[in-house]
């Protein structure tokens, strides 16, 4: 082919090797990825000699020496000493860490010494039982050998070897044809193989799959855990002490409530429910762990099992409630007013006499100039003391009121119309007031009417058993005008030595409990309470219990209608607050929690509907019963409308 045609043929990639280069000697090519590279000055730097050549050395010129510095100086001048002080500090310094190691040193060699001494005492001590350990397995094992000496029988003496036993071949094996020189033809030596069978016990045949855990395990033996040997010496211990397993019974008191299942009997017994079950069948009774038992089955049951019965029932809920107790220190109680009702028969000038001791005029605010509610109030004397009086009325409508009122007073005042004499609810009152415990101070109103005899009404009083101290009684007897206000003075003075003979005192400072006085619905005011604290402190936002209502108490409002912030004992106020109008004469209390409140009164509603579910089947008994007389057809029919603020007697 001609030149021409290899003109348009690429050039090669690579270039032809070569020992020359363009680069000078003092650069460096340096080849990086991809086909780059790059090319660097290396520079090179010779030492620089100074002085001509062949000359001496120069000789270096001597430094003039460093001045002595003393350090001992420096060191004071820093503390602010002076050098001999500085230097007896040191002296005195070394000195203590001289005596320091010193005392270091004697206590390392003590502890030595002792460390030495419990290590020999502890070698010496292992090193007898030791011995005492060989020497008792020592004597074992002579008595176990002893033993067995003892049990083993004689031994057969040995047989001598005949004289015909052929006499051993010589030592070397050669016969004496073969000593003769002669070929003896022998048996070819087999070689045994060793058998198949089962490997030695040494070495038994693996067994699972083998894992790494297994094989980095190695061969280590399984090891008992440490629960089985905690019950091997457990079972030791009780080989040791005689092997007796039983357990003593521990006796219980069992609490029973008014109804309580089986499954629930034996847990407080601590007792198996099967054996329960089969104490119930053996006494005829077929009975499950869900069936319910009776209070007194289950007392007969723990008994019978053996252990004490303790009864409770639904009303113990009432039991901190109920609880007044007079458990308060003496020195924590404190004087109180007495609580004075005044009782008598109706229109004997009873609010009257009242209204004349405290200036007001009630009288004309109640119906008819008739007393339908209890009043409760204070009067303040002119001496300063307080006397808190409630007015019960006096109709014959109103007994369960008196009632009320002569279990929350101290002093019952008994107003007789001195131109009137005894009547029927007077009799009643003194009957009420004599049933509950509380003296009586007779006064005797109306002393401006002509036909006024006080003599008459002690004589009338005598019958029944009211002796005055003109009789050589000790009943206190006043006489007093309401109209003419007469006598006023003495009747106080006679309340206030009657309340100095009861010494009446009580502790303020604890929850407050008394009694409802009245309780009524207003509108826009919810439920009002009157109520009479008969000891503790009422306070706003303490959460009452009275009845079948509970609630926090949101005002307090005395007689006057004055806001309070606390009433203590004795003192009467109204109370707003309450879910419902309790019944008057129901005792009130503070309770701390609301759930032990709303368990009280749920309880008391309860205990209601159960009661007058009760009477009204007896009812309806009654009236299955007047049906069926027909014979007989009643005539007349009382009814009472209206008593009370509850609607009842």
């Amino acid at each position: 082919m001609s030149d021409t045609n290899n003109k348009n043929k690429p050039a090669p990639t690579r270039r032809p090797l070569s020992l020359g280069g363009a680069r000078s000697p003092g650069t460096v090519r340096q080849n990086f990825s991809h086909g780059r590279s790059k090319t660097v000055v290396v520079e090179k730097k010779k030492r620089r000699l100074v002085g001509a050549p062949g000359a001496a050395p120069a000789t270096p010129e001597k430094t003039a020496p460093a001045p002595v510095v003393d350090k001992d100086l420096e060191a004071a001048r820093r503390l602010g000493l002076s050098k001999a002080e500085y230097l007896k500090r040191q002296e005195a310094v070394g000195k203590a860490m001289a005596e320091k190691s010193a005392r270091e040193k004697a206590r390392e060699e003590e502890r030595k010494a002792l460390e030495a001494k419990a290590e020999a005492e502890r070698k010496a001590l292992e090193e007898k039982r030791k011995a005492e350990a060989e020497a008792a397995e020592r004597a074992k094992r002579e008595a176990e050998e002893a033993k067995r000496r003892a049990e083993e029988p004689p031994q057969q003496p040995k047989r001598q070897p005949s004289k015909e036993s052929p006499k051993p071949a010589p030592a070397d094996g050669q016969s004496a044809l073969e000593r003769a020189g002669g070929r003896v033809k022998k048996a070819k030596p087999q070689h045994t193989k060793p058998a198949r069978g089962r490997k030695s016990a040494q070495q038994p045949r693996r067994r699972g799959k083998l894992t790494i855990v297994s094989a980095l395990a190695g061969d280590d033996e399984r090891q008992r855990s440490l629960a089985s040997l905690k019950r091997a010496r457990q079972r030791e211990k009780e080989r040791r002490l005689g092997g007796s397993n039983d357990k003593k019974k521990v006796y219980r008191e069992v609490v029973i409530p008014e109804a309580i299942t089986v499954a629930d009997l034996a847990n407080r017994m601590a007792e198996r429910t099967a054996d329960v079950v089969k104490y119930l069948m053996k006494q005829g009774t077929m009975a499950n762990a869900n069936d319910v038992l009776d209070a007194d089955t289950a007392q007969l049951i723990v008994e019978d099992f053996g252990h004490t019965v303790k009864r409770v029932s639904e009303a113990d809920v009432e039991d901190e409630f109920f609880k007044m107790v007079d458990d308060d220190k003496e020195e924590d109680l404190k004087p109180r007013p007495p609580v004075i009702a005044v009782m008598g028969h109706v229109d004997h000038g009873k609010t009257s006499l009242l209204d004349a001791l405290r200036e007001t005029d009630v009288t004309s605010g109640e119906a008819g100039g008739i007393t339908q509610h209890i009043g409760a109030y204070q009067l303040g004397l002119p001496s300063g003391q307080t006397i808190t009086v409630l007015d019960t009325p006096g109709h014959a409508a109103f007994s369960a009121m008196r009632t009320r009122g002569a279990q929350a007073v101290d002093i019952v005042v008994l107003v007789v119309a001195a131109d009137d004499g005894v009547m029927p609810q007077t009799v009643e009152s003194i009957k009420y007031a004599r049933e509950a415990g509380t003296p009586i101070i007779v006064a005797i109103n109306k002393m401006d009417s002509p036909e006024a005899n006080p003599q008459k009404i002690e004589e009338d009083l005598l019958r029944h058993e009211v002796i005055t101290e003109s009789m050589s009684g000790d009943v206190q007897v006043v006489k007093v005008s309401a109209l003419k206000k007469t006598g006023l003075d003495d009747l106080a003075e006679a309340i206030l030595l009657q309340a100095e003979l009861l010494d009446l005192k009580a502790n303020p400072d604890r929850r407050a409990d008394g009694l409802v006085i009245e309780s009524k619905i207003e509108k826009g005011r919810g439920a009002v309470a009157t109520v009479l604290i008969k000891r503790g402190t009422l306070k706003r936002g303490d959460l009452m219990v009275a009845g079948e209502y509970y609630g926090k108490v949101k005002a307090l409002i005395d007689e006057r209608g004055q806001q309070l912030k606390q009433a203590g004992p004795s003192e009467p106020v109204e109370v707003l607050g309450l879910n419902g109008a309790p019944q008057p004469g129901e005792p009130f209390a503070i309770v701390g929690r609301e759930s032990k409140a709303r368990e009280i009164t749920e309880y008391r509603k309860r205990r209601r509907k159960e009661t007058s579910g009760a009477a009204s089947v007896a009812a309806t008994s009654m009236e299955q019963m007047l049906a069926k007389l027909k014979g007989k057809q009643a005539q007349e029919l009382t009814l009472l409308v209206k008593a009370d603020v509850q609607g009842s007697v």
